[in-house]
């Protein structure tokens, strides 16, 4: 099948109830194992890429990853297929919180606006870690302008290519104690999670909880990941 018709076939109702919920959802598997080996493997290449990151000289954790600088059909084709099913859940969180915000349907209009306001680096992501590397909690924010969901696929088998490197979700609750979510992933499978905040129903009206993301210390072999974020970057 192609990518729109697998992200069609996706459980959206279930997939939905979840991110409103918990801020994050596994989506399911979205790559073969032939697709996640192809896309890996271009990480060892110099080109196609915009720019390389070693998160130790930034103080963002262990290991590093690479911008594309234009995307390969495949990577544009998820993020395009994403896009609108993740839009009316976002419309719906800035609904709760009382925000006029509207995202267009489609994401080529919000690539458009994102481009008008000087965001027009592109942003999705490989990740690539090795044996006591990890991704410190943290937020991608790349400008003024933001799409409030995001979405990591793991390329790597666990068990096999690496051990450890758990997709790891903290929730910081206004007067209480921060809550953590792991999100268990196999090769191909996806997580869709909150960028920064997500509405929650409290006993006094809705309020926004902030949200950080990261990836727990990889004990042993390698680990691969791709990221849809999409907001462009400025």
């Amino acid at each position: 099948m192609d990518i729109e018709t697998r992200i069609a076939g996706l459980d959206w109702p279930r997939i939905t109830a979840e991110l409103d919920g918990f801020g994050a959802a596994p989506l399911g598997c979205l790559l073969s194992p032939a697709e996640c080996t192809k896309l890996a493997g271009l990480y060892q290449r110099e080109e196609g890429f915009r720019s390389r990151v070693i998160m130790a000289r930034h103080g963002f954790g262990r290991g590093e990853y690479k911008y594309f600088a234009a995307l390969p059909p495949l990577v544009a084709g998820l993020r395009a297929a994403l896009y609108p099913r993740l839009a009316p859940v976002a419309d719906g969180w800035n609904q709760w919180l009382g925000e006029a915000r509207r995202f267009p349907p489609e994401l080529a209009g919000f690539t458009a606006e994102c481009h008008a306001a000087g965001q027009a680096k592109p942003t999705p992501l490989l990740l690539r870690y090795g044996p006591g590397d990890y991704n410190c909690l943290h937020q991608d924010l790349y400008g003024p302008l933001v799409f409030p969901l995001q979405v990591a696929i793991l390329l790597s088998e666990p068990g096999r290519d690496f051990s450890g490197g758990e997709f790891v979700l903290t929730e910081q609750r206004p007067r209480m104690q921060s809550r953590a979510e792991v999100v268990p992933l196999r090769q191909g499978e996806a997580v869709a999670f909150a960028v920064h905040h997500r509405p929650v129903q409290g006993s006094r009206g809705t309020y926004r909880v902030m949200l950080r993301h990261g990836v727990s210390r990889i004990r042993d072999g390698e680990r691969f990941t791709l990221g849809v974020i999409f907001h462009d970057a400025a």
